[in-house]
């Protein structure tokens, strides 16, 4: 088995556990995507007051036009990082990205403590969709790759400049 060095092992098996089980999902991810939100917002409904355009919006989650752009934006990148965590070596979210991802979610008043009710409704949302391959490693792999994206993001979480 091999070992994590300074938690930035994602290890073979995790890597080809979340990219046999993203390549399961990708040809749903709009559906998926929407699964992910309702969960975030089912795990932690004062989520909402954090995005600016379901603050004030009456609309079913999956008629809000603007909210299925960004929930795809966001599972998507998730997911893609995740598959190419090993190769690169580190969360590959170009510099530009990941700056911006770390301001807006700064401005937003996002905490650390919000990343692990993501990391919740990104598990709960894989577990669904891939049910005849999910496993505790399974888990485990996509809890990995969803913290180092989110330890990137955390990085950056200060004003623009």
């Amino acid at each position: 088995m091999a070992t994590n060095v300074e938690g930035k092992g994602f290890t073979e098996e995790q890597e080809a556990l979340v990219v046999k089980s993203w390549n399961q999902m990708k040809n749903n991810s709009p559906q998926l995507s929407l699964t992910f939100f309702k969960k975030i917002l089912e795990i932690a409904p004062p989520a909402k007051q954090l995005f600016s355009f379901l603050k004030d919006s009456d609309l079913p989650l999956d008629q809000n036009p603007k909210l299925m752009s960004h929930a795809m934006a966001v599972f998507v990148m998730t997911c893609e990082s995740a598959v190419q965590l090993r190769k690169a070596g580190k969360v590959t979210v170009r510099e530009s990205n990941l700056k911006k991802l770390g301001a807006t979610h700064f401005k937003a008043g996002v905490v650390a403590e919000h990343f692990e009710v993501t990391k919740a409704a990104l598990v709960e949302t894989v577990k669904e969709a891939v049910p005849e391959m999910w496993s505790p490693a399974m888990k485990k792999a996509w809890e990995e790759a969803h913290d180092q994206l989110a330890d990137a993001i955390k990085s950056e979480m200060k004003p623009s400049s």
